[in-house]
């Protein structure tokens, strides 16, 4: 299956059971957990879609990551705003969230690459040699 499909699947399963339930929500009148609930649909939305990005391998990881940063910028940022979680009545809360966004975004980046970039290709070829 093409990297493109896979990354619509990815996306679009979650975003169609997520805004399922933020519509049900919303039909209850529970506009609050309704926003909230699209918000998060659109998060995992993003980034399930995005990760089929590692499987193109022509690409070098920094291009992967400048792509997925761009996808991310692009969705889950505007999501964090959306979502009603944070306070935004300054141009500080607005940076506040931003650095939120890229702090936890870099550590995430982190450990995955750890896992999934050192670790688990030294236990493959640790099996390999077995």
């Amino acid at each position: 299956m093409s990297p493109l499909r896979l990354g619509f699947i990815l996306a679009g399963i979650p975003l169609v059971v997520m805004g399922a339930i933020g519509t049900v929500l919303l039909v209850q009148g529970d506009a609050t957990n309704a926003r909230s609930t699209f918000a998060v649909g659109v998060i995992i939305a993003a980034t399930s879609g995005a990760s089929v990005i590692y499987q193109v391998e022509r690409w070098k990881l920094l291009t992967q990551s400048l792509i997925h940063f761009a996808i991310m910028l692009c969705t889950v940022l505007p999501a964090l705003y959306l979502g009603g979680w944070f306070t935004l009545n300054a141009p500080t809360d607005y940076l506040s969230v931003f650095g939120i966004f890229l702090v936890a975004g870099a550590v995430l980046w982190l450990v995955f690459y750890l896992i999934f970039g050192v670790i688990q290709p030294k236990v493959q070829a640790k099996r390999m040699r077995s």
